[in-house]
């Protein structure tokens, strides 16, 4: 259990159904879970999928009692979506999920709500370009922060004593893997917490909590949903009290998703199972052809037999995920590259239907070479869009 965790503000509920035990369990697949998941029991002339509930304040007569009191705390749109996820996450478990309003803010009320000043905190100095923020803003509180690398399982090398041990694999964008099992068995053994950021794997490709993870967490902007029209993120755990934790934050916080937004991500979960097998179809076709390109260096998909991650991935993944990255010789070179493309968008984020890349140096917040390229396969027809990555690299390699 949890030493720092709070217990809910009064009036907060717990969200009707926000601690849901799986209808869904392992006897289906995917697919078919995707398409059911977090629908409510069928009633005559309703709607499958019930609209967005737009309400700051339900009606509330007498006591405070039951899920549904104020826009902040709980919302049946919420509720639904977060029995989904749930259902995605850990099939047939009893977990609790809690989405926010951004990826970022399901980051920060994880580690916020569980550090407190004097604790220890590890993160990764390879993940999300955000993440050296929130370095800085654990130790503006007092907490401190040790870093190491995610390949190799480097970050065991600097676990000794933490509260919390973060974790991001595949890595954002350099792809690196580790051993969740392993990170967590020795972070348990310390009494250390484990939170695995799960955005670019999705759940459909790695299941966190299953590897023993105390906490599963995402941006549902990118693959979950996948169609880069909205914002959002989750948090996925087993334990109540830990759980309870992160939701008082985001009552704190007010970091909650618009009634909308909720509604359009789980309608947008009945297809990633259709969505993410063309992507990961894709990604390793992609792969595959720039393997042996002249232009290309670094390249990184787990998905590879020759990835140096493969194997550490194939043991812990269902799925290798839609991102690929490589180097090409410089900046000019790539920005060649970019704008010779017809079918990949240059935009940044990942996981959409349509393929997007990027030149990722441009945001000056990785450590990567000026020529380093993060492409997003998409849904498009493989051939057509293998033919236009190559095609785009050489035109690129002629200098026009």
């Amino acid at each position: 259990m949890n030493d720092h965790a709070d217990e809910p503000a009064a009036g907060a509920g717990t969200g009707a159904g926000a601690r849901t035990g799986s209808a869904s369990g392992n006897g289906i697949g995917d697919g078919t879970r995707a398409v059911r998941a977090g629908l409510p029991e069928p009633v005559k002339n309703e709607p499958p999928l019930p609209g967005p509930v737009f309400a700051a304040h339900f009606h509330l007569p007498g006591e405070v009692t039951g899920p549904y009191t104020y826009g902040r705390d709980t919302n049946p749109t919420w509720t639904l979506l977060e029995r989904a996820i749930g259902e995605l996450e850990a099939p047939g478990q009893d977990v609790d999920t809690i989405v926010f309003a951004s990826g970022m803010a399901a980051v920060s009320a994880v580690l916020l709500s569980q550090a407190r000043t004097g604790d220890t905190v590890v993160l990764p100095d390879d993940g999300y370009q955000a993440l050296p923020l929130v370095r800085e803003q654990l130790e503006a509180y007092g907490i401190h922060v040790r870093t190491a690398p995610t390949g190799d399982d480097a970050q065991l090398t600097v676990l000794d004593g933490a509260r919390l041990l973060w974790i991001e694999t595949p890595s954002n964008p350099g792809l690196d893997v580790c051993d969740v099992r392993r990170l967590v068995e020795a972070a348990h053994a310390g009494g250390t917490l484990v939170a695995v950021d799960n955005t670019l794997a999705t759940p459909l490709g790695q299941r966190p909590l299953e590897l023993g993870a105390d906490f599963s967490v995402a941006s549902g902007t990118k693959g979950l949903t996948g169609h880069g029209d909205l914002l959002l993120g989750y948090v996925v755990c087993r334990d109540p009290e830990l759980a309870a934790a992160v939701r008082r934050w985001r009552k704190i916080v007010g970091a909650i998703p618009g009634p909308m937004e909720a509604w359009l991500a789980h309608r947008s979960l009945a297809t990633i199972q259709l969505r993410a097998q063309r992507q990961w179809t894709n990604a390793l076709a992609v792969a595959e052809a720039l393997s042996d390109h002249k232009d290309v260096t670094g390249l990184r998909y787990p998905g590879l037999p020759a990835d140096p991650s493969h194997k550490t991935a194939a043991r812990q993944m269902r799925g290798f995920g839609s991102v690929v990255s490589f180097t090409l010789p410089d900046r000019a070179h790539a920005e060649r590259f970019m704008a010779a493309l017809h079918l990949v968008e240059d935009a940044t984020s990942f996981g959409g239907v349509r393929s997007t890349a990027e030149r990722r140096r441009r945001w000056g917040g990785d450590p990567v070479p000026e020529g380093f390229i993060r492409l997003s396969a998409g849904a498009e027809d493989t051939d057509d869009l293998v033919t236009d990555v190559l095609r785009a690299l050489d035109v690129a390699g002629t200098g026009g």
